[in-house]
């Protein structure tokens, strides 16, 4: 009941005009970035920080989150009608949603991608609205040994889940620790890394970070590649599937929903990873797995509904522990800090109606988000076709400015194009930076509680394993590890036996 009167609030809050119009405003650029090629998420979310320093924090945050699940609806719309995938997640969208735009059939993969990810999101936002309250109780219970093993686990995630190479995973890891030590050392007081600079005496900026790595660096990428002109869309009609189509279809929804959900959970998960565990389970549970590729209805609901559900799931860890679960996340989370609000158990008593007012208006922007797709899809196809030398000057612009506002310094400008540049080299050597963006954030966290940890055990470290939550997840940390080894060896063993033949 008490849930019930605090969602109340929330809407109360999220309906007023101003944080409606916030809301729209932040779901119709979520959509703009997951349309357009190589933005993302992260990179949308960060570029547009510096915009929320004048805002009242639940109007930054609701506009910042529908950035966030609105790209995840925009990366469909190019991906089925031209083949053109916005962001990471709509990569597996176009295995199936393309060959039925082909077919004649986009206005069905648009219609069924919409109403999954719709369902999906609210399902998931219900979701956080019942259990998060009832899980404060056991964020409470998490002392630095717990916090130490959780991050600890969601760094080796990060290794597993990064790409082909598991060393570029821990090369990135720890590029990411290392820029989280620059600055005043949280046990001792020292200055670490300065080099004589009193601009890194606080550290780097988390905002600059990621506007260099997600947004400059992509902007350079696209400058340096030829980026292919869209094709024609195709027309969009009949936007429901058929009444064979029907079953398959809510099935497959219902298991993304819960499969995103719960993913969202794990620090370290990107919406990547529920996509593609969504289509694969999607193949395997169909009678005629031969029909995936080639236009499968499934092959579209499942993985949309999984990563709009995912969105919802990873607010958990976000608002309970302070722990972000993606990249994107991890952007949210300096936007949390900088606004002053900080995520842990105490949010949802310190903070009630910013909580519940964020969790209300994700409710509203999905379904501004359902309406906005479906009738609109062919404008939004459109805004791919934006040419690039038209639009990158505009971002570059944005980004210098929104950076430089931060402290008014040219330092963090001078470290913008650093950043940029740094993302650009990695990028070019297949080297991942979201870890690098999600680390700096879980890395300071790990340091202070592992320090804290020390200093509760007078430095014993093995007690960790003797609590149940922290020995739990280091166990699994070191299980994490081993399973990526292992699967490391079998692809290296699989790309020799390829180059042999």
């Amino acid at each position: 009941m008490e849930t019930i009167q605090l969602l109340m609030t929330g809407f109360e809050i999220a309906l007023s005009w101003q944080n409606i119009l916030y809301c729209l405003a932040g779901v119709s650029v979520g959509m703009i970035v997951g349309i357009l090629p190589g933005l993302g998420p992260s990179a949308g979310t960060a570029l547009l920080i510096p915009l929320t320093f004048a805002m009242d924090p639940i109007s930054a945050i609701i506009m910042l989150s529908g950035i966030f699940y609105g790209s995840m609806y925009g990366g469909t719309i190019t991906t089925v009608l031209v083949n053109v995938p916005g962001e990471a997640a709509s990569v597996v969208t176009s295995l199936d949603g393309y060959p039925m735009a082909k077919k004649g059939r986009a206005g069905v993969a648009l219609g069924i991608s919409a109403i999954g990810s719709f369902v999906g999101g609210v399902v998931a936002i219900i979701g956080v609205a019942l259990v998060a309250p009832h899980l404060v109780k056991f964020a409470l219970s998490f002392g630095p040994p717990e916090y130490f093993a959780l991050i600890l686990f969601g760094m080796t995630m990060v290794v597993g889940l990064a790409g082909k190479s598991i060393i570029r995973g821990v090369l990135a890891v720890l590029i990411g620790l290392v820029l989280a030590m620059f600055g005043i050392a949280p046990s001792s007081g020292d200055i670490r890394f300065s080099f004589g600079q009193a601009f890194l005496i606080d550290g780097f900026d988390f905002v600059t970070i990621a506007m260099g790595l997600f947004g400059l660096s992509e902007i350079l990428l696209g400058l340096e590649q030829q980026m292919k002109k869209p094709e024609k869309p195709p027309k969009v009609k009949g936007l429901f599937p058929s009444r064979q189509e029907i079953r398959p279809s809510a099935m497959s929804i219902g298991r993304g929903t819960v499969l995103g959900f719960f993913l969202g959970l794990i620090p370290g998960i990107s919406s990547v990873v529920p996509s593609l565990l969504s289509y694969s389970m999607e193949k395997r549970l169909a009678k005629d797995p031969s029909r995936f590729g080639k236009g499968a209805i499934e092959g579209v609901a499942g993985p949309e509904t999984a990563n709009n559900s995912f969105t919802g799931g990873a607010l958990i860890p976000l608002f309970l522990l302070g722990i972000p679960s993606s990249a994107t996340m991890a952007v949210l989370l300096g936007a949390f800090v900088l606004h002053g609000l900080q995520p842990g158990p105490t949010l949802f008593v310190r903070h009630a109606d910013f909580v519940w007012a964020v969790i209300a208006s994700m409710f509203i922007g999905n379904l501004l988000l359902l309406f906005m797709n479906l009738p609109l899809a062919k404008f939004w196809a459109k805004i791919a076709s934006i040419p690039f030398n038209m639009l990158f000057p505009i971002i570059i612009a944005v980004s210098i400015v929104g950076t430089y506002s931060i402290s008014n310094s040219l330092w963090d400008v001078g470290g913008l194009l650093i950043f940029g540049l740094l993302g650009y080299v990695l990028k070019k050597a297949d080297i991942p930076v979201a870890p690098i963006a999600l680390v700096f954030i879980l890395g300071k966290m790990m340091e202070e509680s592992l320090l804290q940890t020390l200093g509760l055990y007078n430095g014993n470290f093995m007690e960790i394993f003797t609590r149940p939550i922290s020995g739990t997840l280091m166990a699994l940390s070191v299980l994490a590890i081993i399973l990526s080894i292992i699967a490391g060896m079998k692809n290296k063993k699989a790309l020799l036996g390829d180059s042999e033949v």
